[in-house]
């Protein structure tokens, strides 16, 4: 797989220096991230291109290298894979469509290539997919604009595999904008005709620069392998499985030649090995978001709520009763110490209603106080915050912060607020690491599957 992630010399065929197609955004993208090799663009139209001598074929570079990536008619393929034999190749991501989910006649193109590449000891990867990003080397060997990626794609803990090559880039783009995220690898795989999840999973997990693993997939090539791996890690994998419906098994075929598999069977055995899975996009980005960020968890006592809201206090509740997460007990000497920042017509509970503490004493010390008691009581394993970023500093969260590592104890956050401030607001905090989520359910789920993980994995 290395020869795929830190190749040694990568040719583009199919490069062009025309901006408004794919070949022009690899070979731009491959510029401005690799830097350990040499680039070899491939057209025979042109002698240079973006201040690159260019070739009109393979054979006529000079040198050897690792690489090829492939954006041309999905035909020429099998001349192109000779052609690397020549020159040593290991690899080659194949970004064109027109193979196996076109039909028979693609499916009998792809097998032959396969075939032929096996026969030269060259790897492939895809066809019909958009290829890699590399958040740390950054390198970006994809169809992907350059402008959507060279400022915002932060290097990070969380690595992706996704068979859906448009998924992967919306992913992408949703990540980047949103933030949070610190990104490692990302994989689209497509086809998935020999490189396949359950190599990069295997690479993943032995990768040290990755935490969390994000899939999205139709089918497994080697599901077998892929449980037992990932049983065999301490490393969250959270997936979404597409083709969970008859309907969705069956689109699965047309768009990457997938046969979807029985369901039942794969939720089961997704629960054995351990996999958390998710079932719609937005909630896979805040899951890894939020995997990311939270490094432990105990599991022996109850979850504090705490609120600037009774209604909100109330719903979150119902949400952890939903997902069988009991409400911590608060002992006596953690009343004792959040009874003084309450006016004395009121006791505190759990959830911790803090608006009336709020209006005697002022939103930051009776923050500070309540998140202190709670995180040194050993009958609380879990916080949820609910915060308003419009009037709750930032600065009052340390506390959480200092402590949530220390005593194993995740803190995740549900944000309200408006404007600037509310962005402003969730970076500063999600930067101290602590999950921010937009929906209170989405805390509770959260929460459900960082327990799940870490009492599986003891």
């Amino acid at each position: 797989m290395d020869s795929f992630f830190n190749p040694d010399g990568v040719a583009i065929v199919g490069a062009t220096p025309n901006p408004r197609k794919g070949g022009y955004h690899i070979l731009n993208n491959t510029i401005n991230g690799y830097k350990t090799g040499k680039i070899y663009p491939i057209n025979p139209k042109y002698d240079s291109m973006l201040g690159l001598p260019c070739y009109p074929d393979i054979d006529s570079i000079p040198d050897d290298f690792e690489l090829a990536i492939y954006f041309i008619s999905a035909r020429f393929l099998p001349d192109t894979i000779r052609e690397c034999s020549r020159k040593n190749v290991k690899g080659i991501i194949i970004e064109s469509a027109g193979f196996a989910e076109v039909g028979e006649d693609g499916r009998r193109l792809q097998n032959e290539c396969l075939k032929l590449a096996r026969e030269y000891n060259i790897r492939l990867w895809g066809p019909n997919c958009m290829g890699l990003l590399d958040g740390y080397r950054r390198h970006v060997f994809s169809f992907i604009r350059s402008t959507a990626w060279k400022s915002l794609m932060v290097p990070g803990n969380v690595s992706m595999i996704v068979q859906s090559g448009m998924l992967s880039s919306g992913l992408l783009m949703m990540v980047l904008e949103r933030g949070g995220i610190g990104i490692n690898k990302i994989c689209s795989i497509g086809n998935k005709c020999d490189v396949h999840e359950t190599d990069l999973l295997e690479y993943l997990i032995n990768d040290d620069l990755t935490d969390v693993i994000g899939l999205y997939v139709e089918s497994f090539a080697d599901a077998r392998r892929f449980m037992q791996l990932a049983r065999s890690t301490h490393k969250p994998i959270v997936v979404l499985k597409g083709g969970r419906s008859p309907e969705g098994a069956q689109a699965a075929i047309s768009h990457t030649a997938s046969i979807a598999g029985n369901h039942a069977i794969i939720n089961s055995a997704f629960k054995q090995a351990g996999i958390i899975q998710v079932f719609d996009i937005n909630e896979l980005m805040d899951f890894l978001r939020g995997f990311s960020k939270i490094k432990d968890s105990r599991n022996d006592g109850g979850t504090a709520i705490i609120t600037f809201s009774g209604g909100g206090g109330i719903v979150t509740a119902d949400f952890l009763n939903d997902y069988g997460l009991p409400l911590a007990h608060f002992s006596d000497e953690t009343l004792k110490s959040i009874k003084s920042i309450f006016p004395q017509w009121m006791d505190p509970t759990n959830p911790l209603d803090l608006w009336p503490a709020i209006e005697l004493n002022g939103v930051e010390k009776v923050y500070e106080t309540a998140i202190d008691a709670l995180a040194k009581d050993d009958n609380v394993d879990s916080i949820i915050l609910h915060l308003f970023a419009n009037w709750i500093p930032s600065s009052s969260l340390k506390t959480a912060c200092a402590l949530k590592d220390q005593q194993k104890k995740p803190v995740i956050a549900w944000l309200v607020g408006m404007g600037s401030a509310f962005h402003t607001f969730r970076n500063e905090v999600e930067d101290m690491g602590i999950p921010i989520f937009d929906e209170i359910g989405r805390c509770a789920g959260f929460l459900s599957a960082v327990k799940k993980h870490f009492y599986n994995i003891r």
